[in-house]
C-alpha cells in the first residue's frame, strides 16, 4: 500500500498541544446534540463522529505473548498464532453496535494483512472494515500517515482527523491518534496502565463494549 503523505495535512497536531476536552454528539436518537446554552453564551453543535479507527493486536484480539525482534520471524510468529487468535471481551457486541449506528471503521495496525483477514474472517465476518492500514503502508505509527489516510480515503472534510476516534492499546495508538486530530481511547490492560494518565490519551476502557455506552450518551474525554 502507498504511503499517505501527512505532510499534506496541517492539521496534525504536536505532542505539545493543549486542547479542551474532546465530545461528540451522542449517537442515541432524539438527544440533544447541542452544548453551551446559558448566559456564557449560544448553544453550539456538537461535532459528529464520522468514524472509529482500531488498531488490532492487543485491541481487537487479545495481546500475544512474545514478540521477535527479527521482521522475518515476526512474521513467522503471526502466522502460527493465527491458530491462537483469541478476541477480545465485547468484540462483537462494539461492532455490532457501530453497524447498527452506521458507524464507518477502518483499522490501523502494524500487523500483516493474514492475521488480520483471519481475525476478521473468524469473529467479525458480517462487519466491513474500511479500509484496512497495514504494515506494509509507510510510515507506521506513531507517525498520523495512516490514519490520516482512512480519513482521507472517507472524504471527511477538513485538513486532519478530527472527526475520528483511535482505539487501540499503545503509546503509539495513542500518539498518532493525538497527531492526525483524532480523539484517542485507550484500552487498558495490566502492561499498559501507565498510559491511563498520558497526555495523548482522551478515555479510557477496560472492555471494547463499554465504549458502546460512551457514544450512546455522547463521548466527552478527560480534562488534559
Amino acid at each position: 500500500m502507498a504511503a499517505f503523505d501527512s505532510s499534506t495535512m496541517p492539521g496534525s497536531m504536536s505532542a505539545t498541544a493543549v486542547r479542551t476536552p474532546r465530545v461528540f454528539a451522542p449517537l442515541k436518537s432524539g438527544t440533544a446534540t447541542t452544548a453551551g446554552a446559558g448566559s456564557s453564551g449560544p448553544a453550539q453543535e456538537l461535532p459528529t463522529l464520522e468514524g472509529v479507527v482500531f488498531d488490532v493486536d492487543g485491541t481487537l484480539c487479545l495481546p500475544e505473548a512474545s514478540q521477535a525482534a527479527a521482521h522475518e520471524a515476526i512474521r513467522a510468529i503471526e502466522r502460527r498464532a493465527m491458530d491462537e487468535q483469541a478476541a477480545q471481551p465485547g468484540l462483537a457486541e462494539l461492532m455490532q453496535y457501530l453497524d447498527s449506528r452506521g458507524i464507518r471503521k477502518g483499522i490501523c495496525t502494524r500487523n500483516f494483512d493474514l492475521p488480520v483477514k483471519h481475525l476478521l474472517d473468524t469473529y467479525l465476518p458480517d462487519s466491513l472494515f474500511h479500509p484496512i492500514v497495514t504494515r506494509d503502508f509507510r510510515p507506521t505509527k506513531p507517525d498520523p500517515a495512516g490514519i490520516l489516510h482512512i480519513a482521507s480515503t472517507w472524504g471527511l472534510a477538513g485538513p486532519d482527523a478530527s472527526g475520528l476516534i483511535m482505539v487501540g492499546d499503545s503509546i503509539d495508538d495513542m500518539t498518532a491518534g493525538r497527531r492526525a486530530g483524532a480523539a484517542t481511547v485507550l484500552l487498558a490492560n495490566e502492561v499498559n496502565k501507565h498510559l491511563v494518565e498520558h497526555d495523548h490519551t482522551d478515555l479510557v476502557i477496560d472492555r471494547l463494549d463499554e465504549l458502546i455506552g460512551v457514544l450512546e450518551n455522547g463521548f466527552v474525554g478527560r480534562k488534559l
